[in-house]
This record gives C-alpha cells, structure tokens and sequence, in this order.
C-alpha cells in the first residue's frame, strides 16, 4: 500500500513537471470551433504546447491533440486560427501564436496550408 501511494506520487509530480515545462497561451474563440472531433463553445481556452502535441483547457473541456510546431522569420501581429469547413462545421487545422514566430499545425500527420479554408482573429 505504501509502495502504491509513492509510485502514485511520483506520477503526479512528473505529470506537473511535464505540464509546468509547456508553454501556456490564451485563445478566444469567437464562434464555435471543432478539435479532434470535439466540438468546442465560443469562449476562452488556454493551450498548452508540448513538444509534439497541445492541450486545449476551458471550463470542463480538456483535449490533448498532436500538433507540429513551425517558426516563422518574424512574429506574427496577432493571433489568428485557420479551419476547414466540413458539414457546416469549422475544424481548426493551425494556430498562429500573437506576438510570437510560432504556429501549430494540428493533426497527427499535421494540416498542410493549402488544405485550410478560412480563418478567425482571435485573442
């Protein structure tokens, strides 16, 4: 029992160490939005950037998503997102980063830029 309760410990600080490493950005969604078949509400949501993945949080939606990372030669002014519409619904392929040289591809082999349709300003 002592043995399970350590190990579990050990988990967890290595699960928070993990999380504190990532880069954390808030996203303002506008409308409602669709990652890796999740329907998400407008509203706020912070993103988590890991190595090779995101993890989008808000309110009681936590979503983990592969995502690739890609560095522009200059910042971007501000933060934008670019969908795919499919059944009238928006899905959300990249996530340029306001302020920074970073976007996220999402998906597990990524989104190339010309299979995007649309995009959205955002917070």
């Amino acid at each position: 029992m002592k043995k399970a309760a350590v190990t579990f410990a050990s988990l967890f600080v290595l699960a928070a160490l993990a999380t504190a490493s990532a880069k954390t950005y808030s996203v303002e969604l506008f409308e409602p939005s669709v990652v890796a078949g999740t329907e998400l509400k407008a509203g706020t949501y912070h993103i988590n950037v890991m190595d090779s993945s995101i993890v989008i949080k808000g309110g009681n939606t936590l979503i983990t998503v592969p995502a690739r990372q890609e560095k522009a030669d200059t910042k971007y002014p501000s933060t934008s997102v670019r969908y795919e519409v499919s059944d009238g619904k928006r899905e959300i392929k990249q996530i340029k980063l306001g302020n920074t040289n970073l976007k996220l591809v999402l998906g597990a082999a990524g989104a190339s830029a010309g299979a995007a349709a649309g995009g959205q300003a955002i917070r």
